[in-house]
């Protein structure tokens, strides 16, 4: 018989379970193995009901075919209605019915963000699940002086270092706008580079002009190996706001998408109404009017260049109504991020959308909360890919480096409740049960199936803390924010990206107008 009653003490046998727990989890894990990844499969949480998911459907429908889109450039008007569109003596472009079925119906699928390291491809699928980062904030969070600055284009190297080290971030969009530099052309170029140089992961972008981009994909080319292979790989996306809403064409961006769907480059198709400004008010409205503006750009890409790589962006943000500020941190963004999620499933589009954005200006209680509920809901709703997950405050006007390291452990538990609870035999573990409580120690602690599943079905966080209070005391009592800064200090003191060979970047540095130090 197993587990047969021993004199041992139970102190001693609890002791000895924490010893092989703490010397399993010590023990490095295999991708597969481990209990949170890029790209688990969420869907459980599903805002909408068959009725609901219908009826917005026919109102996409109807705002493309009854009222269309303005202000596109002529050359976008020639693409969309080459393909059956209809432009209107009122300059607006309509998109007939079975023209926006059968645009749907082509558009590419299964599509994968390439990262300059294979091993951060992610496959946007389904519901399978990405978070990362996002955004244009103008201002860094120092919180260790509780204050604002300027953010500069070290900021967007220094956040893309820290996300190479974050697991549970899975990509990186430019998340900040560097304000030490004012020329446009080298603030694209600049962005660029400081985040291929920071990370080996998928990193998104935007540009301000269409002859921005060249110099941006020149050097793409170089870092790839060649135009052959970055084509083959693109490991850049282009964060591109075609619309300005409410259902308008943006001229200059159209052009800008454009010049990247020609260089090959993946397209982020990003509407980012305010629902009671420049969306409707009701959240219902606001998910109509945000996804018939998605699919006129992914009619415009497709129009173009057939089963080209798009991110359809649904990104309507949410209003103080008693203020007009945006909120995004609220439960209605993430309401309606969720429910922009799971249309996107009923179209079976890979699709992006705004969470985490929080309204708290420094990581403390509210920013958590917000966070947490926000950004777990857009997980549970099998969105492919998180914008704005983690180091995000003040909605969008400021990013903090050391949230990025207090986010990753939320993420890790978002992640969790996504991949959820798998229901079988070996996990109810009758035969389990009957070896612990019929002559067995009667506890669990030093059973092989609880060592077998200690790093597999259970996430430990890196920063957070679980200690008793007295333990607590004995430590130090750890402050959170105050070991998110050490860690933060400890990266950016330790790691230096050898990605990009010393070699080529230092060719790529004379050769183009590069002001990273």
């Amino acid at each position: 018989m197993k587990h047969l009653f021993s004199p041992i003490p139970q102190s001693a046998r609890r002791a000895g379970g924490r010893a092989a727990r703490r010397s399993v989890r010590a023990a490095p894990l295999s991708e597969e193995l481990r209990p949170v990844r890029a790209g688990l499969t969420g869907g459980q949480y599903r805002p909408l009901d068959d009725a609901a998911v219908a009826a917005i459907d026919d109102a996409v429908h109807q705002i493309l075919e009854e009222i269309g889109l303005s202000q596109a450039p002529e050359s976008g008007v020639a693409y969309m209605t080459a393909v059956g569109a209809i432009a209107g003596e009122d300059g607006r472009v309509r998109f007939p019915r079975a023209l926006v079925d059968d645009m749907l119906a082509n558009a590419a699928r299964n599509i994968t963000l390439h990262g300059q390291d294979p091993k951060h491809d992610m496959l946007l699928s389904g519901s399978r699940v990405h978070y990362g980062t996002a955004g244009a904030a103008v201002h860094v969070v120092d919180v260790e002086n509780n204050a604002y600055r300027e953010s500069y284009l070290a900021d967007i190297y220094d956040a893309a270092r820290i996300v190479e080290k974050m697991d549970n971030i899975h990509f990186f969009q430019r998340p900040m706008v560097a304000r030490d530099i004012e020329d446009p052309a080298a603030l694209d170029l600049n962005t660029v580079y400081a985040a291929v140089k920071g990370t080996t992961k998928h990193v998104g972008t935007s540009f301000t002009e269409a002859p921005y981009i060249a110099p941006a994909v020149s050097m793409l080319h170089d870092i790839a190996g060649g135009e052959d292979k970055w084509r083959a790989r693109p490991f850049v996306s282009n964060s591109n706001c075609f619309v300005v809403p409410p259902l308008r064409f943006a001229t200059e961006s159209c052009q800008v998408m454009e010049e990247a769907v020609k260089a090959g480059m993946p397209v982020l198709l990003l509407s980012a109404g305010q629902a009671g400004a420049t969306a409707p008010a009701a959240i219902a409205g606001a998910i109509a009017q945000a996804l018939a503006e998605v699919i006129a750009g992914l009619i415009y890409v497709n129009s173009m260049r057939p089963g080209h790589p798009c991110i359809v962006g649904t990104w309507p943000f949410v209003s103080d109504l008693r203020t007009g500020a945006m909120s995004g941190g609220s439960g209605e963004q993430g309401l309606l991020t969720a429910a922009c999620a799971q249309m996107l499933q009923y179209y079976n589009l890979p699709g992006g959308a705004a969470s985490g954005m929080a309204d708290s200006k420094v990581p403390d209680a509210q920013s958590g909360y917000e966070k947490g509920s926000t950004l777990v809901m857009a997980g549970l709703s099998g969105l492919n890919m998180v914008y704005e997950a983690a180091g995000m405050h003040a909605s969008l006007l400021g990013f903090c480096l050391e949230s990025l390291i207090i986010d990753n452990d939320m993420l890790g538990q978002c992640l969790r409740c996504v991949r959820g609870i798998e229901v079988n035999d070996e996990t109810i573990g009758i035969q389990v049960m009957k070896d612990v409580c019929m002559g067995g120690p009667g506890h669990y602690l030093g059973h092989d199936q609880t060592i077998g599943l200690m790093q597999t079905e259970y996430i430990y966080p890196e920063l957070s803390d679980r200690s008793s209070p007295k333990e607590w005391e004995e430590l130090g009592k750890p402050n959170l924010v105050a070991e998110a800064v050490k860690r933060k200090t400890q990266i950016l003191s330790d790691f230096v990206p050898q990605h990009i060979p010393e070699e080529l970047d230092a060719r790529i540095r004379a050769d183009y107008d590069i002001r990273l130090g």
